[in-house]
């Protein structure tokens, strides 16, 4: 025996024991409680980077739902579908950028003089109509409205200036693509044995949803982006007065149809709004665009993505949106809707999971050994 364990044998019992078994217990309790606070405080903490996961996880979803899609007219190796569907990605981006460097950005800029030109217009009529309006505050609720709206089309430039958050998504996207066992694994070794098999079934079926949820949005998007570029497009061939700015109220429509409920009314009033600086009959054909494309893609194309995604309560979207949008800005809004899907996933799957429990016990206790 070492001097060291001698010393160790005369130094007596800690002073720190805690001899009462009840006492014991409860001091544990009050640490783990402890530890579950440390860990929320925690989580608040890094709720921007956790956002920033799971937006690189919808990505990597995303990605992979194509990569699947084109597996089942290519038969090639993962790898290069994923290499395709990247290579695709990256292609409409430079021209989307291109596009959006030159003609759109003119167009943006003259937001501000067609809402001002708006206001003008529409306090004009109300005064004529007899409405008492104070032009001091007309003047403040037009610059509040050109506010808004500037910052409404800025939001591909807002897309565009927070690169450093787009390229982690992406990269950790990428990575978490290219080996999505490896990262899964990983969850699965932390977990105790007993809970494993309930979490590869639980991602697999987030996986599942994600895939088919992501496949929806942008089959919402190319729709109603195409469909209201070609309406907008059709009045000037038509009538020889062309609508200003239908590329960028095209992109932007539908941009913001990856956000339901909010998106399509802040697309909406856009489109209305530049309809109506170029007359009544423009601003009318405008409103019928945004009537038809919304009741299209809300009778037809939402309902038959709805039956092969998860089905989620319009209220309950659009309450998430909105807690979403306030703590974490237009990140937070445009990942509310698949981060609701994914809770409403795990909790079904959780339901299911104690279904088969008290299942087992009913049977226990009918047949007992």
């Amino acid at each position: 025996m070492s001097k060291d364990d001698g010393d160790s044998e005369h130094m007596g019992a800690s002073p720190t024991r805690i001899s009462t078994p009840e006492l014991r217990l409860e001091a544990w309790r009050a640490l783990t409680w402890t530890a579950v606070v440390g860990l929320v405080v925690l989580a608040v903490y890094l709720s921007q980077s956790l956002l920033v996961i799971f937006g690189a996880m919808v990505f990597a979803a995303t990605v992979d739902g194509g990569a699947r899609l084109l597996g089942r007219v290519l038969h090639i190796g993962r790898g290069w579908r994923l290499a395709i569907v990247l290579l695709s990605g990256i292609a409409f981006l430079a021209w989307l950028a291109t596009f959006a460097g030159s003609q759109i950005s003119q167009e943006a800029a003259e937001f501000p003089r067609i809402v001002q030109e708006q206001a003008r217009v529409l306090f004009g009529w109300m005064r004529e109509q007899g409405f008492e309006i104070n032009m001091d505050s007309v003047q403040a609720m037009a610059s509040q409205a050109v506010s808004g709206f500037g910052t409404v089309t800025r939001a591909l430039g807002g897309i565009l200036g927070g690169l450093t958050t787009l390229v982690l998504i992406v990269i950790i996207g990428i990575y978490v693509v290219i080996e999505p066992r490896l990262y899964e694994r990983g969850v699965a070794w932390m977990l105790p044995k007993q809970r494993r098999n309930e979490f590869y079934e639980t991602a697999n079926r987030m996986g599942y949803t994600m895939r088919r949820l992501m496949f929806g949005r942008l089959v919402g998007m190319i729709f109603e982006g195409v469909f209201t570029y070609i309406m907008l497009v059709g009045y000037g061939l038509v009538t020889g007065d062309p609508i200003p700015m239908a590329a960028l109220l095209a992109i932007l429509t539908g941009l913001l149809a990856f956000v339901p409920n909010i998106g399509a009314v802040i697309s909406g009033g856009l489109m209305v709004l530049v309809g109506f600086s170029g007359g009544a009959q423009m601003g009318i054909y405008t409103i019928i665009i945004y009537f038809a494309v919304q009741n299209i893609d809300g009778y037809f194309v939402i309902p038959m993505i709805a039956r092969k995604t998860v089905d989620l309560a319009p209220a309950l979207v659009l309450g998430m949106q909105l807690i979403m949008g306030i703590l974490f800005g237009i990140l937070g809004l445009f990942l509310a809707d698949p981060l609701l899907a994914m809770i409403k996933v795990a909790l079904e799957q959780r339901a299911r999971a104690k279904d088969a429990e008290d299942a087992a016990d009913q049977a226990k206790e009918a047949y007992p050994a």
